[in-house]
């Protein structure tokens, strides 16, 4: 039978529920259970790919093609679990859903209300798959109080009193601010935020505190009185290191024990925490160093590269190696760019999109490549390295993307004609933005004698992908004869998926998104070369 555990947050966002949720279920996984994580996105928009990144941070890419919120990212980081489309949903999807029930007359004339029809399609989200696992988490994004958060408080509440308080539990994330001209933790936040959560008609099981600082007992017990839990119900959950210390801080406070006692479940002692202590052996002990740039576009708000930031911690973990990522903005294009480039030991170019800080990320693909700079470049990062190279190696001094001029030596273009599996698909630049582009798992083969195939090691690779626009095949010969080679090409030979130069220590582009699956416990293979590249160049920052 499967249990359900929610998690809510209050008093502020971005306190970590999506890491509070990723925790909970490792340590129920390291125990034996199987696993589904959920995430319920209030908001309107039908999903994060229209979403500014300064708005929504990093846009998640599933291996079934749906764009996501970047919890989903913690999720299968932690479990390693592969999200699915089964695994998110927002707002704007479940009223396009109920809209078109409605439409289609599935309600019989009936008028169709938040409660029921719209809480039964979100019930629905939240059950599905129950027959295959343990535990169903289930993660509500913003804040007790948001007034679109309403229907899936509601549906919560609902599943409670269908299945029974046994068969479900409610976890509360809430934050104690710390007044500095009062010299203390300030636990009243918390005690409205559950209040709040209460008038709901929702009492919370579990209420997990963050905090900057060591919590006191004493606040600890005003917390679990005022709130109706036990005293071992609050737990304290101070600032780590890292996110992957997390897991261990809450084992250390008997979490999961918990939640399985709560649940009326067999306890054993039996836990397999291997990983975990491996992990915070490895980030702990640093024996070496060194400095990446990374020269973006969204530097000001750093949650729109969090996952290429984890596969870099990920990589560096592997080597014992603390990775120090400088920020640069895109927008730099003067003397002060190569200043900040000749003080790293590489270089990463992002993907992204539209034509801002586009002429600063060529300036330093151009500075990566006459200066043997270790430099690697992802999805947009790949286009802007072929669009460099057709500019000042071969000549085409228009050489651009039609995704910024359609005035251009068309070295990337628009997808006009492509395949989804055996569907046939075609768009023009005035197509929707939102699911209109390759998104999700590829497969993609690798030529013989590249760098990135020594790298995997592998015939064929399946990756993900986030793009409307590709490296135009026409110029395909003339790239390699001036050499810059083709790594990896699409299953039907169409499509570049990797580029490479010869004669440099280390200089890949690939359309993909390899940072989706990178594993603290399993890094990527090309994040894994490139920062062992940079470690073997013996020109590390040392501190």
């Amino acid at each position: 039978m499967c249990r359900y555990i929610f998690v809510t947050g209050g008093v502020v966002s971005s306190l970590g529920k999506g890491v509070c949720a990723a925790s909970i279920a490792a340590l129920l996984q390291a125990r034996g259970y199987r696993i589904n994580l959920k995430k319920l996105d209030p908001y309107l928009n039908v999903d994060p790919g229209t979403m500014s990144p300064y708005q929504h941070g990093e846009v998640f890419v599933t291996s079934d093609g749906v764009e996501a919120d970047l919890d989903l990212g913690y999720y299968e980081r932690f479990t390693d679990i592969p999200a699915s489309k089964h695994d998110t949903i927002t707002s704007g999807k479940i009223y396009e859903r109920l809209i078109g029930k409605e439409r289609a007359g599935v309600y019989l004339g009936g008028t169709v209300q938040i409660i029921p029809h719209l809480t039964n399609l979100i019930n629905d989200f939240i059950r599905f798959g129950e027959n295959k696992v343990d535990f169903i988490i289930c993660e509500i994004g913003g804040t007790v109080g948001d007034i679109e958060a309403l229907p899936y408080l509601e549906a919560i509440r609902q599943i409670k009193y269908i299945l029974g308080s046994t068969n479900t539990l409610c976890i509360h994330l809430t934050l104690l601010p710390y007044i500095a001209t009062a010299r203390e933790l300030k636990t009243k936040p918390t005690q409205h935020s559950v209040k709040e959560l209460r008038s709901i008609g929702i009492q919370p099981d579990l209420i997990i505190c963050r905090s900057d600082r060591e919590i006191p007992d004493a606040l600890l017990d005003k917390i679990a009185l005022a709130c109706s839990v036990p005293k071992h119900s609050v737990v304290a959950a101070v600032d780590q290191k890292t996110i992957y210390h997390v897991p261990l801080s809450y084992y250390k406070q008997n979490v999961e024990k918990q939640i399985i006692t709560y649940f009326g479940l067999r306890h054993t002692d039996k836990i397999n925490l291997d990983k975990w202590h491996l992990i915070e052996r490895r980030i702990m002990a640093h024996e070496k160093n060194v400095r990446v740039a990374i020269v973006g576009k969204y530097n000001q708000l750093q949650d729109a590269y969090k996952s290429l930031s984890e596969a870099f911690l990920h990589a560096g973990i592997h080597y014992k190696c603390k990775v120090h990522l400088i920020w640069i903005n895109a927008d730099e294009i003067g003397n002060q760019l190569y200043k900040k480039l000749d003080a790293v030991d590489g270089i990463m170019i992002p993907g992204g999109f539209g034509i801002r800080g586009i002429e600063g990320k060529i300036k330093a693909i151009a500075y990566a490549r006459k200066n043997k700079i270790p430099l690697f470049g992802i999805c947009l990062g790949m286009q802007l390295m072929a669009i460099e190279f057709a500019r000042n190696v071969l000549g085409i001094k228009d050489a651009s993307s039609t995704e910024f001029t359609n005035d251009c030596a068309n070295v990337i273009d628009l997808m006009i004609n492509w395949y989804n599996g055996e569907k046939k698909e075609t768009r023009t630049r005035r197509s929707n933005l939102g699911g209109t582009m390759r998104l999700g798992n590829y497969e993609s083969f690798l030529i013989n004698g590249s760098k990135i195939k020594e790298i995997y090691k592998l015939e064929s690779i399946v990756e993900r992908h986030r793009h409307r626009f590709e490296f135009n095949i026409n110029y395909k010969d003339v790239f390699e004869k001036a050499g810059m080679g083709i790594g990896g090409v699409s299953a039907n030979g169409i499509l570049v998926e990797a580029i490479e130069l010869n004669e440099h220590p280390w200089f890949i582009g690939v359309q993909f998104h390899p940072e989706y699956t990178s594993r603290p416990f399993r890094p990527h293979p090309l994040f894994v070369s490139f920062i062992g590249t940079l470690i073997a160049q013996n020109k590390t920052f040392h501190l």
